[in-house]
């Protein structure tokens, strides 16, 4: 329980000198830290030894944003067309 308490009282010293409230400060932790483990996901995903599948359940994402994420860093995938079955 001391080390929840040391990053409160961190949190909060931080926020007392910077502008920003306690819950920015975890949104933009949260942002890095999801960065973080989304950049160690696409280098595997790069080097083909993790699936798409895989990433979107350790990320707790949709697939549409997993690609989305691909094309923000213009990563190249494949594109599947709908076809129509008529």
């Amino acid at each position: 329980m001391s080390n929840l308490k040391d990053i409160k009282s961190e949190i909060e010293n931080y926020a007392n000198e910077s502008n920003l409230t306690e819950l920015q400060i975890v949104e933009k932790l949260e942002k890095y830290y999801f960065d973080k483990k989304v950049n160690e996901n696409l280098k595997l995903y790069k080097k083909r030894k993790k699936k798409v599948s895989e990433i979107t359940k350790d990320l707790k994402i949709s697939p549409r944003k997993f690609y989305a994420i691909l094309e923000k860093k213009k990563i190249g995938h494949k594109k599947y067309k709908k076809s129509e079955s008529i």
